[in-house]
């Protein structure tokens, strides 16, 4: 696959890379980041996948998560992808932004006329990663995965179908049961049609209800958050993973709030803490 490289910058005596390409599974071109931190020739890096939450593109957390130091000091590839395919694509008929640009939710839609373009499950899960491995010197036996809001809901969903692949699983104000919130009733619905038993692959809290299991999980939320008590509900992961068995370490983190002020606050922490879990 061709990639075309945006933008190169040293940082932390690694690199900093802005790259696009066109994808097979959207249809249009997907431009994402990626951190290569300073490393041997021939050395296989572990992988971190950052997805990000509504709204957002790659250059969010890429220009303020704040993540490049610790991960080159502890030797992480940093990969952020798009949150939706873009260009002549459906959006929101509403225009709001909660549903279609900047928001696909991580799913493969099946409703028209998103069914097409809106592929961000396959396309982070499959063909992202091949790239990945193919153009970068990323280690496929050490991955992790963490993302913020929409994409920690991303990132523990796609932790709970894969476990095998991924080492370590975190989030940052995940909307955690999607199925039960305004957010995610109306992508879920958008995106999947009306039937809910077709949502509960995509519900981080019905994922682990019906079985799925993970080996832990790290989740910091901040007590400020103006989206807390409607459309994040950490208490009901909280007691999904407890009724289950799943170790959950969940941070409520006072008096922060649900911006990138809190995720890079925290984001050296969550490093360390994926990092000690792709050591071997």
């Amino acid at each position: 696959m061709t990639v075309e490289t945006v933008s190169l910058n040293r940082s932390h005596d690694g690199m900093q890379g802005v790259y696009r390409h066109a994808s097979r599974e959207t249809g249009t071109g997907m431009t994402f980041s990626v951190f290569v931190p300073p490393h041997q020739d021939g050395a296989k890096l572990p992988v971190v996948w950052y997805l990000s939450g509504l709204t957002c593109t790659h250059t969010n957390v890429t220009e303020k998560g704040e993540f490049r130091q610790a991960c080159a000091e502890l030797g992480l590839i940093f990969v952020a992808p798009d949150t939706s395919p873009r260009g002549n694509v459906p959006g929101d008929p509403a225009g709001l932004y909660d549903f279609g640009l900047g928001a696909g939710f991580y799913v493969d839609a099946t409703e028209q006329p998103f069914a097409r373009n809106y592929r961000m499950w396959s396309y982070v899960t499959e063909e992202l990663p091949g790239l990945i491995a193919e153009h970068f010197p990323a280690d496929p036996k050490r991955q992790s995965i963490l993302g913020h809001s929409m994409g920690g809901h991303g990132a523990l969903t796609i932790a709970l179908h894969h476990p095998d692949r991924y080492r370590a699983a975190s989030a940052f104000s995940p909307i955690v049961a999607p199925s039960q919130v305004p957010w995610g009733i109306k992508a879920l619905s958008g995106y999947l049609g009306e039937a809910r038993d077709a949502w509960r692959k995509h519900d981080t809290v019905a994922l682990i209800e019906d079985g799925a299991r993970f080996s832990d999980f790290l989740v910091d939320v901040g007590d400020a958050d103006q989206f807390l008590s409607e459309q994040l509900r950490p208490e009901l992961l909280e007691r999904a993973c407890s009724q289950a068995g799943i170790p959950l370490i969940l941070r409520r983190q006072p008096g922060y709030d649900h911006s990138y002020y809190f995720v890079s606050t925290f984001m050296a922490d969550h490093m360390r803490w994926h990092a000690a879990r792709m050591k071997a």
